[in-house]
């Protein structure tokens, strides 16, 4: 290939190079200014705002801890289910609150209350 064709030929490459970073037209320049900034407001709402990854987090960690407190609560309502049936189905129940709650001791018992001495007192 003779050294001409070689001139012409780099030089047509460096056109098609500088043909390449044309410059936008302005309504284009603009849609793209304004899809850049709807995607940059969309990451700081993701990262920032409400429904962020923080706050995601944030009420991940409070469902845990709310799940937790319900469990025991709904232990202490199935205790107190069992008692509810208790005193509904017969008088055991009912006696064994009144003598110790109460104090009340039936016709014919006599009561004994047996006090300790103090450890230091002896």
């Amino acid at each position: 290939m003779p050294a001409s064709k070689a001139k012409s030929s780099a030089s047509n490459h460096q056109g098609n190079a500088t043909g390449l970073t044309r410059q936008l037209s302005p309504g284009r320049q603009i849609a793209l200014a304004l899809l850049a900034l709807l995607f940059l407001g969309l990451q700081a709402r993701l990262w920032f705002g409400e429904g962020s990854l923080r706050h995601v987090a944030m009420l991940k960690k409070d469902v845990a801890v709310l799940k937790q407190s319900n469990a025991k609560l709904a232990e202490r309502n199935q205790l107190m289910a069992a008692d509810v049936n208790d005193l509904k189905r017969g008088t055991e129940a009912v006696e064994e609150i009144a003598r110790k709650d109460l104090g009340m001791v039936r016709t014919g018992e006599t009561f004994f209350l047996i006090l300790e001495q103090p450890r230091g007192a002896e």
